[in-house]
This record gives structure tokens, C-alpha cells and sequence, in this order.
């Protein structure tokens, strides 16, 4: 007969890394924002106070999963802090504007929410290969697809918006569906290509449900964010694929086709889309951004705080909200909002994090490709191109800027290693990647 000391588990026992791999898939669900805001809106459509309250209750299993994982590997954690260290100094600037905002509480309330989204991040880069963050989001992103097209046969009123009948699934609204199911897109495109995986049949369900979800949101903003997310696909696989002054070339020529696709956008995309018959205002965004850029040249240097501008106690925000007829949660642009918290100071300091991260991600697909680099530099290319009429960036308890911020710590955690391994590239293991960062 086995004898049992007073150490020893009786009946089944859970590995902390189930606990860590459903601990995570289960925080990304809820900072999607997916089914609970849907169960809490009232007769008129919207969230009242104590709605809002409960779902503010539903962050605190994921801060708890947080602060336990990032105990359990905390020399891992001050690694990926000591290669990164713009990205700390960023998280300071939202306690630093409490000092400044015109909404001091809600500043405050919010850089807290803010400082555990990004500890989540670290949570996922540190403790997650980039395959396996890919398989994590396939699981998380396609529960939330999958659901959206079963309640529309469900409740086909309770899946679409009261005001114009698109479809949004689990979410509160058509947007959320929209880019969710955009990213369920590409993470199922990935794991398409890639072959090690093993889900091929899975994989095209779910880019079914993902292509279904984003025609019914009809959410434009994705549609776009989706149709860039291709043209990247394409062209890290090309830089991947060439050398010396060629590889040069290639990204000269990237970056001229954005530049003028830019340029186009701002100034034929208007007259185009008159000649359309479409809203010229993009859905009001155009006049919402002439008024924006008043009241950023206005604070030009520290901006009003972190994401005090669309509150409230902000006498400016209803200037605007006057002159537009509705009122506008946030400017619809992640690049204004930015400027809107933190001024000029802020948003450089932003824009060198972000333009670490593509560099870094973009030499880690060339001199690593078969680690699975590929989707995550696409994924922030994608976000990026998002930002551009939707407000995505420093937003806290958001799955996407969740995975964004952990697109670029994984980025700043890996580049170092595979600059300094003495293996060729195609030859270098993933394993001897993930113990050296376990030993540094």
C-alpha cells in the first residue's frame, strides 16, 4: 500500500501551466468586452452606472491571474523591463498627468486600469512563445466569432444593432465585432500558413465566421485594417526572402506606397467619396478632427491627462460636443488621443517605442522566420493602420491594445538574443531562445 505524507496532493492535480495557458485565454475573453456588456444594457440600449460598475468587478480575476503569474517569474519580468525601458517610462506618464489633468480621479482611476493591462502584456511575452500567443488568440478570438454567428441564429434582434441592423454578435457594438473578427482574420490566415500547427480544418471555419462577422459589422475600420493586413502578409515575405540592397529596395519602396497612400487618402478621399454619393465626413470623423487639432495646438506640450479630454468635467469637450451634435467618445483616432493625454512630450516618446517595435519585429523575421514572427508583425502593422479612425492605442482593459503591447515587449525581449546568437538563423531552436531568456 502507497503511503501518503503531509506533502503529498491527493486526487487530480493542475500543472501550473494549464493554469497559465486558461488563465490567459480566459483574461483575453473578458477584455474583449464580449457577452457581459450585451447581458447588462438596459431597455434603451445603453449601460447605465451600476452596469458599468459590475463590469469594472470583472477586471479583478484578471488583475489577480496577473499579479500571481508575475510573482511566480519575476527575474523573467525584470528582463523584458530592463530591454525595454521606453516602455516603463510610458507608464509613468499617466500618473504624471493626474498632476495636470482636468479630470485628476478619472486620470488616476484609468492609468490604473492602464498599468495592469500592460502587466497582462508582459504576462503573455514572457511566459508565451509567439506560436503560442498565435494559438491562444486562435482560441480566444474564435470562441468570440464562433458565439457571434451562433446567437444570430439564437436571436437574430439581440445580435444586431437596434439603429441600423448590422450584426454585433456578443458585443455591444457592430465596431467590436468588426475588429475582432478582422484579427480573427489574420490569426486564422497564420495558422493557415503555417504548417507545424495542425489546425488546418479548424482554421477555416474560423476564417469563415471571421469573413462572415466582418461583412455583417460592415465596420469600415476593419475592412481597411483587414486589407492592409494582406498587403503586410506579402511584404515580410518578401523581406524575408532578400539580401543585401534588395532587401533595402524593398522596404524603400514599402514605405514610399504608405506614404502616398497616405497623402492620397487625405486629399482625394473626400472628393472620392462625393463623387460616391458616401459621407464625406467619414461618419462625422472629419469635422470631430478639425476641432481635435484646435485643442491639441492649444496644449500642445502635456495635453489634458490621460483620457480626461472626452469627460465631462472638460468644458472643452463640450465645446465640441456642441458643434458636432453628438457626443463623441474619443476623437477617433488613436495618433490625436494620444496627443490629447500627453501632449507632444507623450506622443514622441510613443512614436519611438512604436518605431523600435517595427524595426525590431521586422529583424527578427528576417533573421528568425520559422519561430512564427510573421503574424505579429503583421498584427501591428494592422493596429496601426486601425489607429488611423478608431482610438486603439493606451486604452486599458482592452484585449487589442492588450496583444499590441505584447507584440512589442516580445519584440524587445527576443531582438537582442537572435542579434547575439552565433548560430545561423535557420539553424538557431526556439528552446535555446527561451532558456536564455529564462537564465538572463
Amino acid at each position: 500500500m502507497r503511503a501518503y505524507g503531509p506533502g503529498t496532493a491527493i486526487g487530480p492535480v493542475i500543472a501550473w501551466r494549464t493554469i497559465e495557458c486558461w488563465g490567459a485565454g480566459f483574461s483575453l475573453f473578458l477584455q474583449t468586452g464580449a457577452v457581459f456588456p450585451l447581458m447588462l444594457v438596459d431597455a434603451g440600449g445603453a449601460l447605465s452606472d451600476p452596469a458599468k460598475a459590475i463590469l469594472r468587478l470583472l477586471v479583478l480575476p484578471v488583475y489577480a491571474f496577473t499579479g500571481l503569474i508575475l510573482m511566480r517569474n519575476f527575474p523573467q519580468f525584470l528582463t523584458a523591463l530592463r530591454r525595454n525601458l521606453l516602455l516603463p517610462i510610458l507608464l509613468v506618464l499617466p500618473f504624471l498627468s493626474v498632476l495636470w489633468s482636468v479630470s485628476p480621479s478619472i486620470s488616476l482611476r484609468r492609468a490604473i486600469g492602464l498599468l495592469f493591462s500592460v502587466l497582462l502584456a508582459y504576462v503573455l511575452a514572457i511566459r508565451f512563445t509567439p506560436r503560442q500567443l498565435l494559438l491562444l488568440v486562435f482560441a480566444s478570438l474564435g470562441t468570440c466569432v464562433v458565439l457571434s454567428v451562433a446567437i444570430l441564429g439564437a436571436s437574430p434582434n439581440l445580435a444586431r444593432m437596434p439603429s441600423d441592423g448590422a450584426l454585433r454578435g456578443i458585443f455591444f457594438n457592430k465596431n467590436s465585432l468588426g475588429w475582432y473578427a478582422a484579427i480573427m482574420i489574420l490569426v486564422a490566415t497564420a495558422v493557415l500558413i503555417d504548417g507545424t500547427l495542425g489546425w488546418r480544418r479548424t482554421a477555416i471555419i474560423l476564417l469563415s465566421a471571421g469573413v462572415f462577422c466582418l461583412a455583417g459589422s460592415g465596420s469600415m475600420t476593419a475592412i481597411i485594417a483587414t486589407a492592409s493586413a494582406f498587403c503586410s502578409l506579402g511584404f515580410y515575405s518578401i523581406l524575408q526572402r532578400t539580401r543585401g540592397i534588395g532587401r533595402i529596395v524593398i522596404i524603400l519602396f514599402f514605405v514610399q506606397v504608405s506614404v502616398g497612400l497616405l497623402i492620397s487618402l487625405h486629399e482625394f478621399l473626400v472628393p472620392f467619396l462625393e463623387g460616391l454619393g458616401k459621407d464625406a465626413t467619414l461618419t462625422g470623423r472629419v469635422p470631430l478632427w478639425e476641432l481635435v487639432d484646435r485643442q491639441i495646438a492649444d496644449h500642445l506640450a502635456l495635453g489634458f491627462g490621460y483620457q480626461a479630454f472626452w469627460t465631462e468635467a472638460n468644458p472643452e469637450a463640450w465645446v465640441i460636443w456642441s458643434k458636432i451634435q453628438w457626443l463623441a467618445p474619443h476623437a477617433h483616432n488613436g495618433y490625436r488621443d494620444t496627443m490629447l493625454s500627453f501632449g507632444i512630450i507623450g506622443m514622441t516618446l510613443f512614436a519611438l517605442i512604436l518605431l523600435r517595435a517595427v524595426r525590431q519585429g521586422a529583424i527578427l523575421q528576417c533573421r528568425d522566420p520559422q519561430y512564427g514572427w510573421l503574424w505579429l508583425n503583421v498584427f501591428t502593422i494592422m493596429i496601426l493602420v486601425m489607429n488611423l479612425t478608431e482610438s486603439i492605442f493606451l486604452v486599458q482593459n482592452d484585449a487589442i491594445f492588450v496583444l499590441f503591447a505584447t507584440a512589442m515587449i516580445m519584440f524587445s525581449l527576443y531582438a537582442p538574443v537572435v542579434s547575439a546568437s552565433s548560430c545561423p538563423p535557420r539553424q538557431a531552436p526556439a528552446r535555446s531562445m527561451m532558456t536564455e531568456l529564462q537564465l538572463s
